[in-house]
């Protein structure tokens, strides 16, 4: 069968490889069936692994498969059901897995297609306790999309933030993957949405997704444009995953005791804090990471029910990956690049496909 491997940074190769052997006691075998790539796709494609990793690594952290065989024991998974797949190997026996706080394992084995090989890959064997089955309405796109696009920003708004209906949120980086599903899931409860992109073409496409404003960042400062609108209030809510770049302007644009949420770093992991700004406003600063897998089965029900919808650059197959890493690398993505391994794939990823529902 054919994979997706990482040979050596930089070095991404479409290779033949073994398929899996019968699926164990607690297993599941998948027929990988969409891969949505990440930016940390993109690191590991530089060569910023953060732990050991053996190389040839096979790529891919956030996926849909349909269950094509069972291992004994498995009692909640049902061969021919499409599930989402949660990109961490965690333990589920800590204190934290038993309470479902996933994302905060004390025992997590890596995250796959980082530490481990990952879903780009025709089949795969894992764990049953890490996948979550798709309700009826939602597609393989739509279940890729739940454990980073859709539940990384369920956890990071509602879990973390505690994003009420009412409030005013500025999202950063609105044609990013989770920045395109943090305007809608924001706009679909009531909230004021102020987002941030690149150009003038992607504003467009933002204002379309329901953002109330938008700032192109490379025309004036987000800040300055930010304070103005609030009538120099501020927001109640940063999500914020750029980093260093908008770290300051973000400080600026919360209002007295607003929250700034964080699950990203793409433009540096370090930055500088004004300690007076954050206990006089009285602001709080929340990191998040990951998602639970109560998030991810939230997210496909909003999907299957048209709440929220994906939002796809591209689809590729094998042969457009990199250019597809090359193009997110270089921020000219308005939404999620898909590899389909379904045989659904449309384009490849040369030409900036509209974004569009899946």
């Amino acid at each position: 069968m054919r994979a997706l491997q990482l040979v050596a940074d930089r070095d991404l190769r479409a290779v033949d490889v073994s398929p899996p052997p019968p699926p164990v006691a607690g297993e599941v075998t998948l027929k990988v069936a969409a891969v949505a790539l990440n930016h940390i796709d993109v690191w590991g494609w530089r060569g910023m692994a953060f732990a050991k990793r053996k190389l040839p690594l096979t790529i891919g952290a956030e996926a849909s498969g349909v269950v094509e065989a069972i291992g004994p024991g498995v009692a909640n998974i049902l061969p021919g059901q499409l599930v989402s797949i949660y990109g961490a190997k965690t333990c589920s026996l800590c204190r934290h897995c038993r309470a479902g706080r996933d994302n905060l394992c004390e025992n997590v084995g890596g995250v796959y297609g980082f530490h481990l090989d990952g879903f780009a890959q025709e089949k795969i064997n894992v764990p049953a306790r890490l996948l979550v089955p798709a309700p009826p309405g939602c597609d393989a796109v739509g279940a890729a999309l739940a454990p980073v696009t859709f539940g990384t920003v369920e956890h990071m708004l509602f879990d973390n933030a505690r994003l009420e209906p009412g409030e005013t949120i500025l999202v950063h980086a609105g044609g990013s993957g989770i920045g395109s599903a943090a305007i809608q899931l924001a706009k679909r409860m009531g909230c004021t949405v102020i987002t941030t992109v690149g150009s003038d073409d992607k504003a467009e496409k933002a204002k379309a997704l329901g953002a109330d404003h938008v700032i192109n960042y490379r025309a004036d400062r987000f800040e300055g444009v930010t304070r103005k609108l609030t009538k120099k209030k501020g927001v109640d809510v940063v999500f914020e995953h750029v980093g260093a770049d908008t770290w300051a302007g973000s400080m600026l644009c919360l209002k007295r005791g607003g929250r700034l949420v964080t699950c990203g770093s793409t433009s540096g992991v370090s930055t500088q804090i004004n300690l007076m700004q954050l206990f006089q406003q009285q602001l709080k600063l929340l990191g998040s990471f990951g998602c639970r897998m109560e998030n991810m089965a939230n997210a496909m029900e909003k999907i299957a029910r048209g709440l929220v919808h994906p939002v796809i650059d591209t689809e590729i197959g094998f042969d457009g990956i990199d250019l597809a890493l090359k193009r997110m690398e270089g921020r000219e993505v308005f939404g999620k690049i898909i590899l389909r391994l379904d045989d659904g794939a449309s384009d490849q990823a040369g030409g900036g496909g509209e974004a569009t529902a899946a």
